[in-house]
């Protein structure tokens, strides 16, 4: 039979059972083992902590390495003004700016992510979406598309639109030749796939290149913010989906988007 004895403090860590005809005066086993717990916790690190310490270090360095070389350029003009191509200074300074607001832009997207309310969803044909997005933009390397029709999901349809660029800026920045953009329905899901040719992405590197500024070796200089893979996969978070990294049959990366099907929107079959 067992007597419960709450400790005095109230701490649940020091509330024991004690067996009857022990010595309840002895020191509990939870009580001379806080210590060593407290010890522990001190030591254990916080990982939401450096997480956000490890991102802040990251977007520092983003915005300071642009910064740092539009000073350098203007310092170097002001000292030999002769020597000075104003049209080579005027374009390297511009791309410069446009790599800082690339990234000042997506650190606001993504900061508001997790606090803005969530917007309308409707069901839109992922095609639809797809062609839209495709259509509307310059690219690098010509885009094929294999679509089908009447793949509907719940959507906040500008949030989809970013997740498409976001993953057709960087297949493009990637591929050799051809980028191809496919939609189909899987079971319960509709897949959306974006793959190039280039150099594909080590199974090691499939889930840190979705982290915040992430940049594998072979593509350091490739431009972008190293925001945009992470902005994608809040976005398909956000619409109850998976995103993953695989091999592309043209031998690069291919990304591959699950979001849960919705009714066909009006006016389309299944």
């Amino acid at each position: 039979m067992c007597h419960y004895d709450p400790a005095p403090t109230g701490d649940p860590e020091t509330r024991v059972l004690t067996p009857a005809g022990e010595d309840e005066t002895a020191p509990p086993v939870h009580a001379e083992r806080m210590p060593e717990r407290l010890a522990d916790a001190g030591r254990r690190p916080d990982r939401k902590a450096e997480r956000r310490r490890r991102f802040l270090v990251d977007a520092s360095h983003e915005l300071l390495t642009p910064l740092a070389g539009l000073r350098a350029q203007l310092e170097e003009a002001r000292l030999h003004p002769a020597e000075t191509d104003l049209a080579e200074l005027v374009d390297c300074s511009l791309r410069d700016v446009d790599r800082l607001q690339a990234v000042v832009s997506d650190l606001l997207l993504l900061l508001k992510a997790g606090t803005e309310p969530p917007h309308e969803r409707r069901a839109a044909d992922l095609a639809e979406l797809v062609r839209t997005e495709v259509s509307s933009r310059a690219h690098r390397s010509p885009v094929m598309l294999r679509l089908i029709p009447g793949v509907a999901v719940h959507a906040v349809e500008h949030e989809i639109h970013r997740l498409l660029g976001n993953l057709l800026d960087n297949a493009q920045r990637h591929a050799r030749s051809r980028v191809l953009v496919e939609v189909r329905q899987e079971g319960a899901h509709a897949e959306l796939a974006v793959s190039d040719d280039g150099g594909g992405i080590a199974e090691a590197d499939r889930e840190r290149v979705f982290e915040p500024f992430t940049r594998l070796e072979k593509s350091r200089g490739r431009g972008g913010s190293g925001l945009g893979l992470t902005i994608a996969r809040e976005i398909v978070r956000a619409h109850g989906g998976t995103i993953g990294v695989e091999d592309a049959a043209e031998g690069g990366a291919r990304f591959v988007v699950r979001l849960p099907l919705a009714d066909p929107p009006p006016g389309r079959g299944a």
